[in-house]
């Protein structure tokens, strides 16, 4: 019982991690006239914001517990 309180507990944290990163403050922070690689700065940080999640929460989910 444990692990899985244990896992839901780092799910709702990855959740709130999500919130934050996607949260128009911080958004704001990045619309701005750069690129990064020829991608515009905001493009690149939503889509690295939202790849890190998803592996974070991958990482959560599979790894077993100790």
């Amino acid at each position: 019982m444990e692990r899985r309180s244990r896992r839901s507990q780092r799910l709702v944290a990855l959740f709130f991690l999500g919130v934050l990163l996607f949260d128009y403050p911080l958004i704001a922070l990045f619309n701005r006239q750069a690129s990064v690689f020829g991608v515009p700065l905001l493009y690149a940080y939503l889509f690295l914001a939202w790849a890190a999640l998803i592996l974070l929460i991958a990482l959560s989910v599979e790894s077993p517990d100790n």
